[in-house]
């Protein structure tokens, strides 16, 4: 398993319960760490952190048997029909692989990290509005991007305010007609180029051209890195933007080789991810089975043993 987050920890837990030995190499990063609270992850009605819900999920895996090792993966080869992933922690052996090795958010590049971190952790700043939409209702947002990917973003959250405004990155606007009348329709302002970030107590400011601008919130518009580079160096199959391409099973184009959660193009969501890890764990545990059947050695088939 490579990538301690959400999907490859789900995998953990089910393979784990399967009685199948799981190893789990993650170096420490995943994407879920960052949530300072998530309110739309089902049975946590009050909101849970995203390290809270990784711990929690990191326990139960172990409780059933899973190995955990922290570490960067730094190749994974196919000699002989087995994976040999070479790792800071070691060389692993396995029959099959998941890959759940998620993306990384582009964080806005006039931002300090320092300030970056404050303001994700006091909610000035988010990354999902799919997620946390909801708790900037009727807030004023700015949203850092241009392009399909800026103007999408500012139409989707204008579901949740009317005082919507789309800013630049430093190279400014790249926006065509039909773009600018999408913007117009929906009443969102166009502002310039974003020239730093600060924070003013409760609220971020953008600078925006020497104009100083106070919001309730941010959303980067930026885009991601997908880490599929293990996968590529394997020569997997990737999709336009660089996320793996898998079936229904969450099998790649490689056998014994699985994807799931992030770096599978998705939904980017908690719940997503967790129901792509089940898949990919069960569908592990059913093709190992087609190789050679799946008994623990201390139980012997009785007379009355179905085969």
């Amino acid at each position: 398993m490579v990538g301690g987050g959400p999907a490859g920890l789900t995998a953990a837990i089910y393979l784990a319960r399967f009685h199948l030995s799981v190893s789990v190499i993650d170096s420490g990063h995943s994407r879920a760490g960052l949530i300072p609270c998530s309110r739309n992850h089902a049975g946590f009605p009050e909101g849970i952190s995203g390290n809270e819900l990784l711990s929690r999920m990191r326990d139960q895996a172990v409780r059933y048997g899973a190995s955990l090792h922290h570490g960067m993966v730094t190749d994974i080869a196919r000699p002989n029909g087995r994976f040999v992933a070479q790792t800071e922690c070691g060389e692993f052996s396995a029959k099959s692989v998941l890959l759940a090795t998620g993306v990384v958010n582009r964080r806005p590049e006039m931002m300090d990290a320092g300030v970056h971190d404050r303001a994700l952790a006091n909610g000035l700043l988010r990354y999902c509005p799919i997620c946390d939409g909801y708790e900037v209702t009727d807030k004023r947002i700015a949203v850092l991007g241009s392009g399909q990917r800026g103007v999408d973003e500012a139409v989707f959250l204008r579901s949740y305010s009317a005082d919507i405004t789309l800013a630049a990155p430093a190279g400014g606007h790249d926006l065509d007609d039909e773009m600018r009348a999408r913007l117009a329709d929906a009443g969102i302002k166009l502002a310039g180029a974003c020239r730093a970030i600060s924070l003013d107590r409760d609220q971020i400011v953008l600078d925006l051209d020497g104009d100083q601008r106070p919001f309730d919130t941010l959303y980067p518009a930026l885009g991601s890195e997908i880490r599929s580079e293990l996968a590529g160096n394997l020569g997997v199959e990737l999709g336009e933007e660089g996320c793996l391409v898998v079936d229904a099973h969450q099998r790649t184009d490689i056998e014994g080789l699985y994807a799931a959660g992030d770096v599978v193009l998705g939904l980017d969501q908690l719940s997503h991810a967790i129901g792509e890890g089940g898949v990919a764990a069960t569908t592990i545990r059913n093709d190992l089975a087609k190789l050679s059947p799946l008994r623990r050695p201390d139980l012997q088939a009785g007379p009355s043993a179905v085969t």
